[in-house]
């Protein structure tokens, strides 16, 4: 058994922007910044997305995000983060991937068979609570079921629960078709990763374009993430998501450790630093690089970032 199934079966059995300038050059990948763009004042890492226009397709920006967000706990071959939720969202992560396993009514948040001491209910809250300060903002929501296989129609059942017996509908938008940044601005975009969950169907390949080669070691990812990048400027149109993690070969953190930095490279580069629109990233721990506030950056035409206080 090769390096890739042992990781698995470990975690298997151990239990049992604005037209004029931030999208300027939308249809060719590139942008241009003028010397009006070059005076503006910086912009946060907590309130990006307030220097983008309402009218900005989701698809058209581009969106740092965490893979598997939540798992932090269960050692090396299993965390995939150092940070929490909340922080994630501060320092400018925009998607969320969260994994769900359905028990006894609620949605415990898992990697594998390992439970990261955290509930749904607790990123839900660390949400709400970042968007109501900063209501500029948006959060795209992958949930997916994760170490438990209840039906399509149970999961949805205990996702309703959520919704209305703890009152987080308001907090979703649960349109089926992508939005503009205007119509999601405060909410939390749901890509339902199961079926009958509303939202948008994560991977559906009328609005989806996906690299998520999570087998393939460090040597054999970077070219995909590079080629998923070129698709995304040449083919702009559907939601392009481009993994940067990989389970192959080394711990979640050794395979960032050697990914990160080329990713960052490439995207600040003379060709790369000029590229919009590369979709949705999820990344594991991107802190370590602050790749997060290279990616914002794609989006700001020559804006400076600024961490929040």
């Amino acid at each position: 058994m090769g390096p890739v199934l042992d990781r698995r079966g470990f975690l298997r059995g151990a239990a049992g922007l604005s037209a004029a300038g931030v999208l300027a050059g939308a249809g060719s990948g590139q942008f241009t910044a003028g010397a009006a763009e070059r005076r503006a004042p910086a912009v946060s890492v907590a309130d990006w997305m307030a220097a983008l226009g309402d009218g900005t397709p989701v698809q058209r920006l581009t969106i740092p995000g965490t893979h598997d967000s939540g798992a932090r706990l269960g050692g090396p071959w299993v965390a995939c983060q150092n940070t929490s939720v909340d922080a994630q969202l501060a320092s400018g992560i925009r998607f969320l991937d969260v994994r769900c396993r359905a028990i006894d009514n609620v949605f415990a948040i898992h990697h594998g068979a390992f439970y990261q001491e955290l509930m749904f209910g607790d990123v839900l809250n660390a949400c709400r609570a970042f968007l109501r300060a900063h209501p500029s903002e948006t959060v795209l929501m992958r949930v997916k079921q994760e170490y438990s296989e209840v039906s399509a129609e149970e999961f949805r059942r205990i996702f309703g629960i959520y919704l209305d017996d703890k009152g987080y509908r308001s907090l979703f938008r649960l349109d089926a078709g992508l939005p503009t940044l205007g119509q999601a601005r405060g909410r939390v975009v749901l890509l339902a990763d199961s079926e009958g969950l509303g939202g948008v169907r994560y991977a559906d390949p009328q609005l989806f374009d996906i690299q998520d080669d999570y087998m393939a070691e460090p040597f054999g990812k970077y070219p995909k993430i590079e080629a998923q990048f070129r698709k995304a400027v040449a083919q702009p149109g559907k939601l392009f998501v481009n993994y940067v993690s990989t389970a192959a070969l080394l711990p979640p953190r050794s395979n960032a450790d050697r990914l990160n930095p080329q990713v960052k490279k490439l995207l600040t580069g003379s060709e790369g630093s000029g590229w919009t629109g590369l979709g949705i990233v999820p990344m594991d721990f991107p802190n370590e690089a602050g790749l997060a506030e290279t990616l914002i950056a794609h989006n700001l035409a020559g804006r400076r970032l600024r961490r929040a206080a």
